[in-house]
C-alpha cells in the first residue's frame, strides 16, 4: 500500500500539557516538536495554529483517548471538542482523530528503557506520546491504504 506524501503533525491532548510531534514528508520518521501548556486553551490553540502555519502539514492527527474496551468517556468528549475548535482554526488543513489507547504508557516505557526518568520528564512523555500516535497513524495508513482514524467535520 502507499502513504500519501506530506508532513503531518500529531497532538496528544492532556489537561496540563499538549505534546506535539511531526514527521518528514515521506512519513518515515516521527519526531518530537514541543510541549504546549494545556491549561490556557486559547493560548494552546494559538500556538498550535502557529505550528500548523510553520510546518504546513497535510493533516493534523489528534489522539482520541478511549478506555481499553473502546468506549469513550469524558476525556474523549474534551478531546473531540478541542479537535473541533482546532479544525475551525486551521481550515483547510484536515484534523483526524485516531485511537490513542496505551500511547502514554508506551511512551513512558520507551523513556524508561532509554534511561530517562518518567516523573522528571512529563513534558517529554507528552511529546513521546505524540510521536507514538503519529507512528501508529502512519503505519495504519501504510497497511490499509486509507487515511487513519476519523475526519473531524467542523461543527460551527
Amino acid at each position: 500500500m502507499t502513504l500519501r506524501r506530506g508532513r503531518r503533525l500529531a497532538i496528544d491532548v492532556g489537561d496540563a500539557r499538549i505534546g506535539v510531534a511531526s514527521c518528514d514528508p515521506d512519513g518515515v520518521l516521527a519526531t518530537p516538536v514541543e510541549t504546549v501548556p494545556g491549561r490556557d486553551i486559547p493560548f494552546a490553540h494559538r500556538r498550535l495554529r502557529q505550528l500548523v502555519a510553520e510546518y504546513e502539514p497535510l493533516e493534523v492527527v489528534v489522539g482520541l483517548p478511549r478506555s481499553l474496551s473502546g468506549r469513550e468517556g469524558p476525556a474523549a468528549a474534551k478531546v473531540r471538542a478541542f479537535a473541533n475548535e482546532l479544525a475551525k482554526g486551521i481550515k483547510p488543513v484536515t484534523v483526524r482523530l485516531v485511537d490513542e489507547r496505551m500511547t502514554t504508557v508506551t511512551a513512558a516505557q520507551g523513556l524508561r528503557a532509554s534511561g530517562r526518568n518518567a516523573k522528571k520528564g512529563r513534558s517529554v512523555i507528552d511529546q513521546a506520546a505524540a510521536v507514538v500516535i503519529l507512528q501508529n497513524a502512519l503505519e495504519t495508513e501504510r497497511v490499509s491504504g486509507n487515511p487513519p482514524g476519523e475526519c473531524v467535520e467542523v461543527v460551527v
